[in-house]
């Protein structure tokens, strides 16, 4: 019920940039400086060998596919997404970088139509169209009505949080941090004078204690904080101590979720004092169909995580996972199969943490902590 709880909808790397560019409506310009490709629109012919054509151009909702009926029937109170791409039309590519993202500012609508309320930006991509796109970025999402975390003009901006009404009389605060084991060069961190991204060590205390600080300075009574968080390598289910510290510490600090992300494929989760800690999301849109090499992963499997909160106390009501799959660069629902396996898969990698997965008869997730 309203005012008994809040329903937060959050996700990983929402990748609109690319291959995913190239077939909505207004692509930019298709070139690349990669090793091996140079053309954007080869992702999608990877895409079309791997699962069949696909329409071009397609609709702006085509990327999104069902999870869009599932986030109206959920109707979340808040949706939080990672936007790992640049908004601009600009042609300067980020120099000492081999990948690239960058989006049309005119596809935009391809990231509206899941009405995000918050768009995190703190991560190794946000500026891969140099200060100039990371200015674009800023200003087209603004003008659409969409708030940022994560990222900004200066420090003060790239720190302050993103606030959503949420309840009868609380807010969402969302904070946004991202550190160099997730690729983000050092000469992207905001300072007082300089744009960028809020830049953290995951090895450090100090930072998780000044960024708990910084929570607990924001944070009425009513309001529900979350931090978000880019972080780590792309590949594999080990959890380093340092992460594990790190979220902790948030927890401890008064932060009532920690949402990880930068993993292509979903990581374990852990329930630490009725608090949710999601340490890598994986990836829920990108032109990575059709690419080998790490198949044992299944990161064509994506998840929608929606996660219930006690708005006063913070604590951990419920969290469901829908589970999707990546087909024609379109997400749809994945075969019962297909979310077993996560199931499985989330579980015993999770078992450290003390995580139980459950597979419902919908074939969604539930996770529970282990007494």
């Amino acid at each position: 019920m309203r005012g008994e709880a809040v329903t937060l909808f959050l996700c990983g790397d929402v990748m609109l940039g690319r291959g995913v560019d190239q077939i909505l409506p207004h692509p930019g310009d298709p070139a690349l400086r990669e090793p091996y490709i140079c053309d954007s629109r080869a992702y999608v012919e990877l895409a079309e060998e791997a699962s069949g054509p696909i329409p071009r151009p397609v609709g702006f909702s085509w990327p999104w596919g069902e999870a869009l009926p599932e986030l109206d029937r959920t109707a979340p109170d808040v949706r939080v997404v990672n936007l790992e791409t640049s908004v601009t039309r600009g042609g300067a590519f980020a120099p000492g970088k081999e990948i690239h993202y960058r989006m049309s500012p005119a596809n935009l609508p391809g990231l509206a139509v899941a009405r995000p309320d918050v768009c995190v930006l703190a991560n190794n991509h946000v500026l891969d169209g140099g200060r100039t796109g990371l200015d674009d970025t800023l200003d087209t999402l603004a003008t659409a009505g969409i708030q940022v975390a994560g990222a900004g003009r200066d420090m003060r901006e790239a720190r302050r949080p993103a606030a959503v009404p949420a309840g009868d009389h609380g807010r969402v605060l969302v904070f946004a941090c991202g550190t160099a084991s997730s690729g983000i060069p050092p000469g992207w961190a905001a300072s007082g004078d300089r744009s960028g991204v809020d830049l953290v060590s995951e090895h450090a205390s100090g930072d998780a204690a000044a960024l708990a600080h910084r929570v607990r300075q924001l944070k009425r009574p009513g309001d529900l904080a979350m931090v978000s968080i880019h972080w780590g390598s792309n590949w594999g289910y080990d959890i380093p101590e340092d992460q594990i510290r790190f979220a902790h510490a948030l927890i401890d600090g008064g932060v009532d979720l920690v949402h990880g992300h930068s993993s292509h494929h979903p990581r374990p989760l852990e329930i630490y004092r009725d608090r949710l800690i999601l340490y890598g999301c994986g990836d829920l849109i990108d032109d990575y169909e059709g690419i080998g090499g790490y198949e044992r992963f299944r990161d064509d499997l994506r998840l929608l995580y929606f996660a219930t909160l006690r708005p006063d106390t913070g604590a951990l009501l419920g969290l469901r996972m829908v589970v999707l799959r990546a087909r024609r660069m379109r997400l749809c629902r994945a075969p019962h199969e297909d979310a077993a396996w996560l199931a499985r898969t989330l579980g015993r990698t999770g078992s450290a943490l003390g995580t139980r997965i459950a597979l419902g008869p919908d074939d969604e997730l539930t996770a529970h902590r282990v007494a």
